[in-house]
């Protein structure tokens, strides 16, 4: 019920304020979500139980599932884009799970309600939805700190920021929204008008990639706009733990001494040296300053898997367009709105392997893993280990199966990287839009964009007998 009035309201005063003439389709979507979630709020209400940790994953699989399938029917319902059920739900599950990949074509001209609600979905799934939720169960009497372990499963810094849980939702729901306001005002002042601004403002935050242009961010050749998108995908890739201790106690100290931030920004610095001399020195561009533009925007967007793009980084010389994709499988910080694997898993995974060279040399030695001065428990890389394999084996699967539709090799390692990363815009067939792919093949990336959003283990814990056993 919820989800019908924040998805449809505001689209619907877009669509108002401009007369696009969309409004009937978000209406018949608002009246179906709120019946269905009336309806099952009426079965449910006198149940009072508390949540288990199974009813953790279950719950936040069935928010990305549901929300995302009934998320489609203003695509289904609008006559401007015309989209089949397929192409609707990845459009919208897409959205929500923040990955940015599209099948849209024709953007700019599209109603500004259906421009709209794309930026909205985005900016709902990158934090808020399960924010939200977690604010909100515990007033309803309903514990919510297994749905916090459910959606952060691996290694995260701090359990709980303040002592409540739906305290922490709410900090965390602040910075978010704090964050939006500031960067649309910056998108603003360097000129974009106040519905771009604000739109992007919503998919830079969440790190989802969608844009009102066919363009995307090239649409307005402008080095300030790219700064300033440059600045936010950077801050929003940062653990939101991280925001809200240095806020907390007002100090940018916090971001210098966490091991984490400093390999992230160690990865996004190395690449945009490699990126922009590459450019240069193959005449990619021009200039020096053209190079370095195009080249800082595109790592920065492809790393933190935002999936913005100025240039056709599918063209660009030599390696570069792998060493991006690889990029966005090492990903954001953990407990961040970014997709990948992140950062802070292959920190562990490397310093593990330098363990393992270590003590070839000295059998015998006890040698820690520690991040700064705090001594990583073997627990937490075995179960870093545990997800590497788990990602490698269900990334393999799911490319044989797209390859087994039809698409060529590049095509499908590309779609299968971007979609279960959470970024968006792949290689060759789906540099621009994933609108051509099989339907089967979209349906398989829509499991992985699932998979990417809820980090493998949520999702694939529900397909083991164990899960259902009493």
């Amino acid at each position: 019920m919820l989800f019908s009035a924040l998805g449809t309201f505001p689209p619907l005063l877009v669509s108002h304020i401009y007369s696009d003439g969309a409004a009937p389709a978000f209406i018949k979507s608002f009246l179906i979500i709120f019946a269905i979630g009336f309806l099952l709020w009426v079965m449910t209400a006198r149940s009072h139980k508390e949540l288990g940790t199974r009813d953790g994953f279950l719950i936040v699989t069935l928010f990305w599932v549901v929300l995302g399938t009934a998320g489609c029917l203003p695509f289904v319902f609008s006559h401007a884009v015309q989209l089949s059920f397929t192409d609707a739900v990845f459009e919208a599950l897409s959205g929500l799970t923040t990955t940015g990949a599209t099948v849209i074509t024709g953007l700019d001209d599209l109603p500004k309600s259906i421009l709209f609600y794309r930026q909205q979905l985005q900016w709902l799934g990158g934090m808020g939805i399960i924010v939200l939720a977690m604010a909100l169960l515990p007033m309803l009497g309903i514990g919510g700190m297994q749905l916090y372990r459910a959606e952060s499963p691996g290694p995260v810094k701090d359990n709980k920021l303040v002592p409540r849980l739906a305290e922490t939702a709410k900090a965390l729901w602040y910075i978010y929204l704090s964050l939006t306001i500031v960067c649309a005002a910056a998108y603003w002042l360097v000129g974009m008008d106040p519905f771009d601004a604000i739109s992007h403002s919503f998919t830079t935050v969440a790190i989802g990639g969608f844009s009102t242009h066919d363009q995307s961010l090239g649409y307005f050749d402008s080095a300030a706009i790219d700064a300033v998108a440059v600045i936010f995908m950077f801050i929003a890739g940062v653990n939101f733990a991280l925001h809200f201790t240095a806020w907390q106690r007002r100090t940018i100290s916090q971001y210098l001494r966490d091991t984490e931030f400093q390999f992230y920004s160690f990865i996004l610095v190395s690449l945009s040296i490699v990126t922009v001399l590459v450019l240069y020195f193959s005449a990619t561009y021009s200039t020096v300053s053209e190079s370095i533009v195009k080249g800082v925007f595109q790592v920065v967007s492809i790393a933190t898997t935002t999936g913005f793009t100025t240039a056709d980084f599918n063209s660009w010389p030599l390696f570069l367009p792998y060493l991006l994709l690889y990029a966005a499988i090492i990903g954001a910080c953990a407990g961040s709105t970014g997709g990948g694997m992140k950062v802070i898993r292959i920190l562990l995974i490397f310093k593990q392997g330098l363990r393992e060279v270590q003590r070839l040399i000295h059998p015998k030695a006890i040698i820690p893993i520690k991040l700064g001065r705090n001594l990583v428990p073997d627990r937490v890389i075995e179960a870093v280990w545990g997800f590497f394999a788990v990602y490698v084996m269900v990334f393999m699967a799911m490319l044989m199966a797209l390859l087994a539709t039809g698409l060529d090799i590049i095509t499908a390692f590309s779609a299968v990287g971007a979609c279960i990363n959470n970024l968006g815009p792949g290689l060759e067939s789906v540099s621009l839009t994933y609108g051509y792919l099989p339907a089967t093949a979209k349906w398989i990336l829509c499991f992985a964009m699932l998979l990417g959003r809820l980090e493998v283990f949520t999702l694939l814990v529900l397909f083991t007998p164990m899960f259902w056993k009493r």
